[in-house]
Parts: structure tokens; C-alpha cells; sequence
């Protein structure tokens, strides 16, 4: 399991990276190789609000649909277009080339309640 030190992890297997006022989410190693391949990727638009702890969008895989929630609340900002042709780069690329959405803050504060790498690790270990 491919658990990069430098990002904060969600219980609900969202990775997120702090770019200054903005953070960029994806969902986790761990969560793409539970789903198996991923066939469809639905998120929201630029300009949409998220809720931490509230569903963003989904991720379809052969196995099932789950819901994406999102670890902050803010304003999307970016929207990795690439998902729609491309939704097997979840499952080649979850930190790179599969980020799924930059988000503008609204409370900085929340990411305060995320988990490092070690805990996440720790919480999936439990699982």
C-alpha cells in the first residue's frame, strides 16, 4: 500500500494535498485497490461547494458504485477533466495523474482533523 508521508488521509480513504489556500483530493491506494478497476468517475463542476464529511461525486468500478466525500468544505476550483476518458488512471495513478478536485478552503482548520500517513495506515491495518 502506497501511503505518501506528505498528505493527510480521510476515515473515508480521501488523500489530500495543502497547495496554500487550496488543497487537491483524491481518493487513497488502499480505496482503488478495494474497488478493483474503475470504470466511471462523476465530480462535481467548478464553481460547486463541498461540505467536509458530505458525498462530492462517486467512483464506479466493476464491483460497485461509492460515494467521494469530501475531507473540507470550500469552493472547487479545478475539475481533472482527464477522469472522464481516462478513469483507469485511479487505478494506475491515484496520487499523480488521479486527483480528482482543488478545492479553495473555506476553513483551513479542518485539515487539523485529518489523519497522517502513519494513522491512516494504522486505521486500515484495523479494518
Amino acid at each position: 500500500m502506497n501511503t505518501p508521508k506528505e498528505l493527510r488521509y480521510s476515515e473515508e480513504h480521501e488523500w489530500v494535498k495543502t497547495e496554500g489556500e487550496q488543497v487537491r483530493i483524491g481518493i487513497t491506494d488502499f480505496a482503488q485497490s478495494e474497488l478493483g478497476d474503475i470504470v466511471f468517475v462523476e465530480l462535481p463542476e467548478e464553481g460547486d461547494e463541498v461540505t467536509a464529511g458530505e458525498p462530492f461525486g462517486s467512483v464506479e468500478s466493476v464491483k460497485t458504485v461509492s460515494e467521494l466525500y469530501s475531507p473540507v468544505s470550500g469552493k472547487v476550483v479545478a475539475v481533472n477533466e482527464d477522469l472522464s476518458d481516462n478513469p483507469e488512471f485511479v487505478n494506475e495513478s491515484p496520487y499523480e495523474k488521479a486527483w480528482m478536485v482543488v478545492v479553495e478552503l473555506s476553513d483551513s482548520s479542518e485539515l487539523d482533523k485529518l489523519m497522517t500517513a502513519e494513522q491512516y495506515e494504522a486505521m486500515v491495518k484495523e479494518d
